[in-house]
């Protein structure tokens, strides 16, 4: 017997409780930003994390603190100022399909990003207040990264809402510098998107739980199933919905739900 919208909020208000604990910090990519206490390099190396941020949790921790150790562990200063000749030596980069010329893109794009458009930050949240609509700010920021020239195998590491796409690891690097997290697994140092406006990070495991307790309906980890879900997260908590992420992921990769 499927549980009452009462008890399902109750259930997982419990397991928040649970999971958002510093504790998650430990196993889990977001540790690689928690390296860095400057803004820029929180940012950046968040983006960069998140952006690999896909299979085995152990392994993207492994390549995210690799490439950190390639760019000195100074992210924001490698991205400003690497010469011609520090970008070829990291070129041999690559976790997964995430290739050499991918990462030399991804740096020369953060790089016109913090030069002419005030950075991070300022790219996600210029879209998102035309709209109001965190689809838009993702967007929008996309579209500032690719307006330098670039491969076009590059394209498919930057999700695009366009797509019908869940931007899954751009939603959880979103969360990351968005939400003003009392437990510090994030980080809140973004002031311009309010939390409320947050996508849940969707993946094949938060999807599964999703769909076994009846927050969504849809098949497909897409566009149309993060709105769905939200439209009842949102009833939850309208302040903080993403922190249901925490619930659900963990009822997914810690409990097997």
């Amino acid at each position: 017997m499927p549980m009452k919208i009462s008890e399902l909020k109750e259930f997982l208000d419990f397991k928040v409780q649970q999971f958002n604990t510093p504790e998650f910090v430990i196993s889990d990519p977001v540790s690689v930003p928690h390296l860095f206490s400057k803004k820029e390099d929180i940012e950046i190396s968040g983006f960069l994390t998140a952006t690999i941020a896909w299979g085995n949790r152990k392994a993207i921790v492994g390549a995210a603190t690799h490439l950190m150790s390639l760019m000195y562990h100074s992210p924001y200063d490698f991205i400003m100022n690497a010469t011609e000749k520090e970008l070829t030596q990291i070129e041999s980069f690559y976790y997964r399909t995430f290739q050499g010329a991918d990462l030399i893109l991804f740096i020369r794009s953060c790089r016109n990003i913090y030069q002419n458009h005030q950075g991070l930050e300022n790219a996600f949240t210029q879209g998102y207040l035309k709209t109001l609509s965190l689809w838009d700010g993702i967007s929008h920021a996309r579209e500032l990264f690719f307006s330098i020239p670039h491969p076009a195998r590059t394209l498919k590491h930057f999700s695009s809402p366009l797509n019908h796409s869940a931007c899954k690891r751009i939603n959880m690097f979103l969360r990351w510098m968005v939400r003003k997290d009392p437990s510090g697994i994030d980080f809140g140092i973004w002031n311009g998107i309010p939390a409320s406006a947050l996508l849940c990070p969707l993946d094949l495991h938060s999807g599964n739980v999703a769909r076994k307790l009846g927050l969504i309906k849809r098949k497909q980890n897409d566009r149309q199933a993060v709105e769905e879900l939200m439209k009842t997260l949102r009833t939850f908590n309208p302040v903080d919905p993403v922190k249901y992420d925490f619930a659900l992921f963990g009822l997914g990769v810690f409990e097997k739900f």
